[in-house]
């Protein structure tokens, strides 16, 4: 049996998912996967292996604000427009 992180990054390699794709689809809270999510970015990097952990930064989806200091969490509110419309991070294993 695979662990939730293999699992994860087995999922992340084949195609790109929040981390409320990754909860539905393996059945965990979404605040646990962005725990496991570090976890795997930190694996991928030091696997020495020909792969990347890439992370599509969250975005605001009322004034478009993509640099937040965190990307792998989702933020609540938007430091520009303090709007709550945050589009969550989509991560991959490429």
């Amino acid at each position: 049996m695979e662990t939730t992180r293999k699992r994860i990054a087995e999922t992340l390699r084949e195609a790109p998912a929040t981390a409320s794709d990754l909860g539905e689809s393996l059945s965990l809270p979404t605040a646990v996967v962005y725990e496991h999510v570090e976890h795997v970015s930190r694996s991928v990097a030091d696997d020495g292996a020909d792969e990347e952990f890439l992370v599509a930064p969250p975005e605001c989806r009322d004034c478009g604000f993509d640099r937040f200091d965190d990307p792998v969490n989702e933020p609540s509110r938007c430091p520009e427009c303090k709007s709550e419309r945050i589009a969550e991070p989509r991560f991959v294993i490429r």
